[in-house]
């Protein structure tokens, strides 16, 4: 199927892009375009202008600062999966992010911003704390991660915004991203995905942040089952705890890969599995 006709912006600034993102009646913004134009082929989206900022200069680089790292709006998946800037959850996530053309075109930027309720990479930008930076004609703002996935594919982005960078916090501790994707394994999509960020001092948990993807209406932090983790040792008969309860405050969704009992079950799984993950990491 075709896309219906649509005026087509190749942006040389994001002051340009959001300028034409404003003016239309119903623009989008392509970046890699891996979501947006099999979205636009079914007539799912039928924006009547397509704002294309892959010509914008300053936004694919990966970099390092003193309190975090920056990924820019047009980082590639695959760049993102293999710099050493990167932590482990999110390197992992993007790895694991479609295939080798998607992951070679697509942006993690804008998968963040497509917020699909079972990508990978929305888990670990959950789990990391991350901030989102977005422009728009009052300029720029922040968004905390916590704040950043709405409902499905609906995220704090305004409708005349774009997602220019990531900024990853460093904090210490390990990171891992385990799942279990529709076709079995690691690949497509997740049928249920944990992201996890574990601190510890001498041999006791300090802090940690959980996320789950795939299982409900959105990404969403496991927060009760994170708390339990904290001032324990990560033993087996803790973690079965903490998995106990991410299955217990998560909202599954029936749907075509699993039942609502399979997947509350598999959260509890790759809650154990990430955090063990991340513990030995460190």
């Amino acid at each position: 199927m075709y896309p219906r006709s649509f005026e087509y912006v190749a942006a040389e600034s994001i002051d340009e892009a959001v300028s034409a993102l404003s003016s239309s009646e119903f623009g989008k913004v392509m970046s890699g375009g891996m979501s947006l134009i099999p979205m636009m082929k079914l007539r799912l989206l039928s924006p009547d202008t397509v704002i294309d900022i892959g010509g914008v200069s300053g936004l694919d680089q990966i970099t390092e600062h003193d309190d975090h790292t920056s990924i820019g709006g047009l980082v590639p998946h695959k760049d993102t999966a293999e710099s050493d800037l990167v932590p482990q959850a999110l390197k992992q996530a993007a790895s694991w992010t479609g295939d080798p053309q998607v992951r070679n075109r697509g942006t993690t930027c804008g998968a963040i911003a497509h917020a699909d309720l079972a990508a990978d990479q929305t888990a670990a930008i959950l789990a990391l704390g991350a901030t989102m930076v977005v422009q728009g004609p009052s300029g720029t703002r922040e968004v905390a991660a916590d704040d950043w996935f709405v409902d499905t594919m609906m995220s704090a982005l305004e409708p005349d915004e774009i997602l220019t960078e990531i900024k990853i916090p460093k904090r210490a501790g390990g990171t891992a991203y385990d799942k279990l994707g529709r076709r079995g394994g690691h690949t497509d999509y997740a049928v249920a995905g944990v992201a996890a960020w574990v601190a510890r001092d001498n041999g006791t948990i300090s802090d940690c942040r959980l996320a789950v993807t795939g299982v409900g209406s959105k990404p969403t932090l496991a927060s009760e089952a994170a708390d339990a983790l904290i001032g324990t040792d990560g033993s087996e008969s803790v973690l079965a705890d903490a998995a106990s309860r991410a299955s217990a405050e998560v909202s599954a969704l029936e749907d075509l890969y699993g039942s609502e009992e399979y997947k509350t079950h598999l959260t509890g799984v790759f809650v154990k599995r990430a955090v063990s993950q991340a513990l030995g990491a460190q």
